[in-house]
């Protein structure tokens, strides 16, 4: 899952990077409104941590602007002023949520979940697709039970994926929510990843497969229990 974090304070923007890289996430960070503004208006993420106090334009004129323009990104609005009318005209701007400073980074990253989930059609901390579970407060994977084992970037891959179920999404848009920069066209990472990934929540059962390949156009998480509830 990609996250931008729209911060001036240094210090304030390390800590939120940091701890949101070691909870798997690939971060971008940005420090001032016109180049927060731009950076969200032209690259895809799947949430906005947004500063309200920001040099260029300040976070309720980025975040109104976001809005006008048809971003529908979650937005968790950061700001040092914690009155209720601050609260309320983020809000009513279009934040999704709202964390006054100073914050822990647990209730930092339980807020970020919780809109992450609103934006979802799951609405609890556990992701499933069929049988495969994914915990997105551990970590951990989970097929009948079983755990499997799975490196970060391998995590966040089919967290992506879950999130996007019954979805076919190409190679380019995998890379921009999974992976921090852009891979050469005939680069095939994303291929080495997926088999690495299918081999460990496939079965080699005679049953269909969860991750489906689309050929000339990418890749598709399917819930099987959608599909025969659905028949």
């Amino acid at each position: 899952m990609r996250i931008l974090v729209i911060e001036d304070e240094k210090k304030v923007s390390n800590f939120i990077k940091q701890g949101l890289e070691e909870e798997r996430y690939i971060v971008e960070v940005v420090n001032d409104g016109v180049s927060g503004l731009e950076m969200a208006m032209n690259n895809q993420f799947d949430a906005i941590l947004l500063d309200v106090m920001l040099p260029g334009k300040d976070g309720f004129t980025v975040l109104s602007e976001l809005r006008d323009a048809g971003v529908s990104t979650p937005i968790l609005m950061l700001t040092a002023k914690g009155t209720t009318e601050d609260r309320v005209h983020g809000l009513d701007l279009g934040a999704d949520d709202y964390l006054p400073k100073p914050f822990s980074f647990d209730e930092l990253a339980a807020r970020l979940r919780s809109i992450l989930r609103r934006s979802s059609p799951e609405k609890t901390t556990k992701l499933k697709c069929g049988d495969l579970v994914l915990d997105t407060v551990s970590h951990l994977a989970f097929r009948f039970g079983q755990e499997i084992e799975l490196t970060t970037k391998e995590y966040a891959l089919l967290e992506y994926l879950i999130r996007n179920k019954n979805r076919i999404l190409s190679r380019s848009t995998i890379t921009q929510h999974v992976w921090k920069h852009s891979f050469d066209p005939e680069s095939n990472i994303i291929d080495v990843y997926i088999k690495r990934l299918r081999s460990k929540i496939e079965h080699e059962d005679g049953s269909k497969p969860l991750l489906q390949s689309i050929r000339g156009v990418g890749y598709r998480m399917r819930d099987l229990h959608h599909e025969k509830n659905h028949a």
